[in-house]
């Protein structure tokens, strides 16, 4: 069945399925383990759970301010659950804080601004490029034990939600936009722009690298913290790797993000194009300078990026 964007059937079809497809559990109940000594030592020592808070308590509440604001039913009815869901991941946080006694304190959240659709889409944006590369971090931690099995399949029941998100914000996307009017053109422009934005965000966060911030970012950037001998290229090649497995889980007539995953896929296909070229480029700078002396180094592409 082939659903054209911006049809009254494509929006059925996303938001019935993203409210069919929720799912009941309260977080005080959940299986959390017990962990030993050196676990909880090194579930303390993650730097980030102050800014994991806050940036899911940030998203219920721009969620729940823009619900109201929507008129259409169903779409209203969807947005809602959304809300309830961010809202729900905020208080998985904290009953974990609570429960190891985690270093994070509630800080107070900042005034939203008077545009909330703006407000939700740049939310939508950022959520789309920190769980792109949360599923590459998140498969690194797990395949390194830095935590046990239980407490990752805690986590990864968030992980699918937050994946349910993001298929629903962009067919949610392509709908207000192709009843807007916008070609495919001006939908690509305005996707990275706002995807630029959230980028800058990030980039924001890492530049503060090891400075205390005050809680207000919060994006999945550091791998190594889980596993030594990190490279770029693993890293990019799990992002794309656990994209597509957690996306092939959705219904194939639901649009899925391209962006990123483009992105991926062309960043590993220079590098394996730089591979093969690399003995050519060793050869010609060995024949132009000889033998006599030391040619330069071939620079590591790995460790550049990395």
């Amino acid at each position: 069945m082939t659903i054209t964007a911006g049809s009254d059937a494509h929006k059925a079809l996303f938001c019935r399925q993203f409210i069919d497809s929720h799912e009941l559990y309260d977080p005080d109940t959940l299986p959390w383990p017990e962990l030993t000594d050196e676990e909880l030592a090194r579930l303390r020592g993650v730097p980030f759970w102050q800014e994991v808070f806050h940036t899911e308590r940030r998203a219920g509440a721009i969620v729940e301010a823009f619900t109201p604001t929507i008129t259409d039913p169903i779409v209203r009815e969807a947005v809602a659950l959304q809300g309830l869901e961010e809202t729900r991941h905020a208080k998985l946080i904290r009953v974990m804080i609570d429960r190891y006694g985690l270093d994070a304190t509630e800080q107070p959240l900042e005034a939203f601004p008077p545009d909330l659709e703006t407000a939700f889409i740049d939310f939508g944006f950022g959520e789309c490029l920190d769980a792109f590369l949360g599923f590459g971090a998140f498969k690194t931690a797990r395949e390194s034990k830095f935590l046990p099995e239980k407490m990752f399949e805690i986590f990864d029941v968030l992980m699918h939600e937050e994946t349910r998100h993001i298929v629903f914000f962009i067919n949610y996307m392509a709908w207000r936009e192709k009843q807007r009017g916008l070609g495919a053109v001006r939908r690509a422009a305005k996707s990275a722009r706002f995807y630029g934005r959230a980028a800058g965000r990030l980039l924001g966060m890492v530049r503060r690298g090891q400075e205390p911030n005050d809680g207000r970012d919060f994006a999945v950037t550091q791998a190594n913290l889980f596993l030594d001998g990190f490279s770029f290229r693993g890293f990019v090649t799990d992002c794309y790797r656990e994209n597509a497995r957690r996306m092939a889980q959705f219904d194939p007539d639901l649009m899925q993000p391209r962006l990123l995953p483009s992105m991926a896929d062309l960043a590993l296909r220079g590098l394996r194009a730089w591979d093969t070229a690399r003995p050519g480029v060793r050869t010609a700078q060995l024949a132009t300078h000889g033998t006599g002396g030391e040619a330069p180094p071939v620079p590591d592409l790995h460790r550049q990026a990395a």
